[in-house]
């Protein structure tokens, strides 16, 4: 898979994704299971964008915030 998240958006996507992950551990301590599943979720697939690199919805929408970078910095 062709690196697509880059720069800006992935800062973005890996504080949004540890955000959504602690709201889900809060959410399973007070009982709200629904919603911490969810957050987690979320969290965890925003997060795997900033492992990997790749966001397969900028795929679909032919997206590319890689623009300008070296393949150097790359996580993979």
């Amino acid at each position: 898979m062709k690196r697509n998240v880059g720069g800006l958006d992935r800062i973005v996507r890996g504080v949004l994704g540890i955000w959504l992950v602690v709201v889900g551990v809060a959410a399973y301590s007070e009982d709200e299971r629904e919603r911490a599943a969810i957050a987690a979720i979320a969290g965890l697939g925003l997060l795997q964008n900033v492992l990997t690199g790749f966001c397969g919805g900028n795929l679909l929408f032919g997206l590319d915030t890689t623009a300008g970078e070296d393949d150097a910095c790359s996580l993979e």
